[in-house]
């Protein structure tokens, strides 16, 4: 039996590393927002009204990272299932104690 970079088990390796990669991402982003909104609180009145404007689009973007950051973790969580069933499914084909 052939064990190829095709498997199961590689594919779910690939998830994790996706799934790690959209959580950095998200994370990175949702730390942005955070420095960005901190920086300009302390604007004059004129300024912070153009802001609000500004925040409502910085809120979806902010609810948008969010979201990818839960998909990131689920992606991750997928694809240790998938590695793990994986491996589970190799050692039962394989006896490797006989």
């Amino acid at each position: 039996m052939e064990i190829t970079g095709s498997s199961a088990y590689y594919a779910g390796l690939g998830a994790i590393q996706a799934g790690q990669n959209r959580v950095d991402q998200a994370a990175s982003q949702i730390a942005n927002q955070s420095v960005e909104r901190n920086a300009t609180s302390q604007s004059s009145d004129y300024q912070a009204e153009r802001l609000r404007a500004v925040d409502r689009s910085q809120q979806m973007d902010l609810a948008t990272s969010t979201v990818q950051l839960a998909l990131g973790k689920n992606e991750v969580e997928l694809g240790v299932k998938v590695a793990k069933a994986s491996d589970e499914m190799l050692g039962r084909f394989i006896d490797t104690y006989a």
